[in-house]
């Protein structure tokens, strides 16, 4: 059965069983009510008799009887509202009756009477004349009322009058409620299409976005409308797209850049196997001169090395990035660092005309790795020695309030707003037609670097400005201000 018909059957069987149950509670308050209203009508008829025939002595004060013309007085006019009565001394004998109306009255029945209990009996069987009934023993409800005077029971009245007539009233009113039900049936299942409806609409919804999904629209959201269970579930669905699509966003990236790494990498790994295999076939089909022997060897050792490093930049990458090197900071002093960087990079300096400036205080203290260190300002001045031809490398460095700051600044090529923004990806390289293997020739320094600065809660920024220059910039925090390292690295 479909959830719509479910609920439908739902709210129906409910405000149906809840109708039923009203009607059933107001038929039987509405026959009590018809029975006490009636009973006390009789009441009075009772006390209307009793005032109309008593009889009292007023030289002697005392009760006589009661005057049988009123009596039947009163009997023809109570006998055309269907009302019958009986009248009973003290002595139980029938001072009047009715129309033949003769009540059984039971000796426990007396025995209340006399203590004073009015007697209201809902249906019973009493003899009435054939005139008057159709049957001589017609179903009737009854009450018996005692009479005092000074303090003794002087008289018992008993009214009664045909149920049948109670019932046609209440015939009457159970037919009008039916009619009633059928109407709020009808109106209940109508409403209770329209209640399923509004809720089943708002399922159908996220029924046919799941299908969405399932086709791979990601992108797809329903309105999360209302306050109740099924809006929950729409925003909770809203918020599942949206992870979803941003997983598979990045999905999709990932498999972009694997697809690059490798490519990057295959390209990278070519050129050096594929010279590496020239000289070797040389060697093998004797193709190579014996005074150009040692120096294919030294090219192909030299192949062999740029390869060994590839690959080593590689690992070093992927642990930098996965947080599993080993940092050991410690304060230590980065001028005599940098001093070491520029004796050794000079040489390299000078092989493509530039000029390396240094620019540092005697003592400039830096809270840090010391290996990685030397290998981030390492790659940074090769970096700028690469792009910069016939100008000048100036690496400069300051002591501040919260950590040491260094810049590396050339006067080289420079970078475009496009390059800049993907410097620090794997393989790539600002100006691939100034690759060479001297160094740097892997395209991973710089992004070795971005990680290796991160992990000690520094910051890496670059400035560039096409064919003027480059200026990075690094800041390292000092030991009060750096972050607790996520790997389990030791610290001095």
């Amino acid at each position: 059965m479909k959830l719509m018909y479910r609920l439908m059957l739902t709210f129906f069987t409910i405000i149906i069983i809840l109708l039923i149950i009203l009607s059933i509670s107001f038929v039987q308050v509405t026959d009590n009510t018809l029975y006490h209203n009636t009973w006390n009508q009789m009441k009075n008829y009772s006390d209307s008799l009793v005032q109309d025939s008593i009889r009292y002595d007023p030289a002697h004060r005392r009760f006589i009887g009661f005057a049988t013309q009123s009596l039947e007085t009163n009997a023809n006019l109570l006998t055309r509202q269907n009302v019958h009565f009986a009248m009973y001394d003290t002595s139980h004998h029938e001072i009047y009756a009715s129309n033949g109306f003769t009540p059984k009255i039971s000796a426990e029945q007396w025995h209340q009477l006399k203590a004073g209990k009015v007697i209201c009996t809902k249906e019973t069987m009493a003899k009435i004349s054939q005139r008057v009934a159709d049957t001589s023993t017609p179903q009737i409800t009854e009450v018996l009322k005692p009479y005092f005077y000074k303090g003794k029971l002087v008289a018992v009245v008993a009214t009664a009058t045909f149920v049948s007539t109670i019932k046609e009233n209440m015939h009457q009113i159970v037919l009008n409620l039916l009619v009633a039900f059928v109407i709020a049936a009808l109106l209940t299942l109508i409403v209770s299409y329209f209640l399923a409806r509004s809720i089943t609409q708002r399922v159908e919804r996220l029924r046919n976005a799941t299908h969405e999904v399932a086709k791979g629209n990601y992108d797809v959201q329903v309105a999360a409308t209302g306050n109740d269970e099924v809006a929950d579930l729409a925003q909770s669905f809203n918020t599942m797209t949206q992870s979803l699509d941003a997983s598979q966003k990045e999905i999709r990236r990932q498999e972009e850049r694997r697809r690059q790494f490798m490519a990057d990498a295959a390209h990278e790994m070519r050129t050096p196997l594929t010279t590496i295999n020239g000289i070797l076939e040389g060697l093998e089909y004797d193709a190579i001169p014996e005074e150009d022997k040692q120096h294919s060897i030294h090219l192909m050792k030299n192949e062999t090395k740029r390869l060994i490093r590839l690959v080593n930049d590689n690992l070093d990458y992927e642990k930098i990035r996965t947080n599993q090197i080993s940092m050991e900071r410690k304060v230590f002093d980065a001028a005599a660092v940098l001093n070491n960087l520029q004796e050794q990079l000079t040489k390299k300096a000078q092989g493509q005309g530039d000029r390396l400036q240094l620019d540092v205080p005697s003592d400039l203290r830096v809270y840090a790795d010391y290996d990685r260190f030397v290998q981030i300002m390492f790659n940074i001045i090769q970096n700028a020695i690469q792009f910069t031809t016939n100008g000048t490398i100036k690496v400069s460095g300051r002591l501040e309030k919260t950590g040491s700051r260094f810049k590396v600044a050339d006067n080289g090529i420079g970078m475009t707003k496009d390059q800049l923004a993907n410097i620090w990806e794997r393989y790539y390289k600002a100006d691939r037609s100034r690759m060479n293997t001297k160094y740097g020739e892997s395209g991973l320094g710089l992004a070795i670097v971005h990680q290796l600065v991160h992990l000690h809660g520094g910051k890496i920024t670059v400035e560039s400005t096409y064919h003027q220059g480059t200026t990075f910039t690094i800041f390292f925090p000092n030991r009060d201000h750096a972050p607790h390292l996520i790997n389990k690295n030791s610290e001095k």
